[in-house]
């Protein structure tokens, strides 16, 4: 069994910032691309930022420039450093990573953390 565990939101004032963690245990040989998602209420699911085990990132528009992702392959991380946070960040934030349980895994099987609420108020 894999499990990934977020930890760090919370209420912050807009300009504020918050750092989330992600951790991931269980069973795992490899993790490929390790993820933040986040869903306000009433609106869909949305990528914020991913980053490969090679260390390419990919944010979104909404978030360039003041969200950071990193990653530690070692401890089975990720990170987000969130910055400048506004009142659209608003949202349930989840972890994503794409994992193989053992070396003869054929494929890489996506999990998803609890989430965790990031609230900014205005």
């Amino acid at each position: 069994q894999v499990q990934l565990v977020e930890s760090g939101g919370g209420l912050v004032q807009a300009g504020g910032s918050l750092r989330l963690s992600c951790a991931a245990s269980g069973n795992i040989f490899n993790i490929d691309t390790m993820a933040w998602y986040r869903q306000a209420p009433g609106k869909q699911r949305e990528l914020a930022s991913e980053i490969t085990r090679g260390g390419v990132t990919n944010y979104a528009d909404s978030v360039k420039g003041r969200f950071t992702i990193s990653r530690d392959n070692a401890k089975k991380a990720v990170y987000l450093q969130m910055s400048s946070l506004k009142p659209d960040d608003t949202a349930v934030y989840y972890c994503k990573s794409s994992i193989k349980s053992t070396s003869f895994s054929l494929f890489y099987v996506e999990y998803w953390g609890q989430g965790t609420q990031v609230t900014v108020s205005a």
